[in-house]
């Protein structure tokens, strides 16, 4: 519903934290869906629940750690083939 009165406003931009946090599967699935809807007429920029999750719905992807930007691309090369081995190593469940 909050979204519903954001969009409303006719937003560039919706920024999103975790918006799927504590959702069971079928609602984070209903969400997902959602997103990959709104997508095509505004960018979202999200922090997402799981790694898994950003796989799933990002076109583009960056990864930070301690506050630095580790390395941003496509979803494709970021999840598939990272440049950095930190980011390799987040994404793989190596850590984090």
């Amino acid at each position: 519903l909050c979204l519903a009165r954001s969009l409303a406003l006719e937003p560039e931009v919706i920024l999103l934290d975790n918006p799927t946090s504590g959702l069971d599967p079928i609602s984070t699935t209903t969400v997902e869906q959602s997103l990959q809807e709104l997508k095509q007429e505004y960018t979202i920029v999200m922090v997402p629940h799981s790694v898994q999750q950003a796989a799933r719905i990002a076109d583009r992807a960056g990864f930070m750690l301690d506050g630095e930007l580790i390395e941003v691309g496509n979803s494709s090369q970021m999840f598939l083939n990272p440049e950095d081995q930190r980011t390799e190593d987040y994404v793989t469940g190596r850590f984090g």
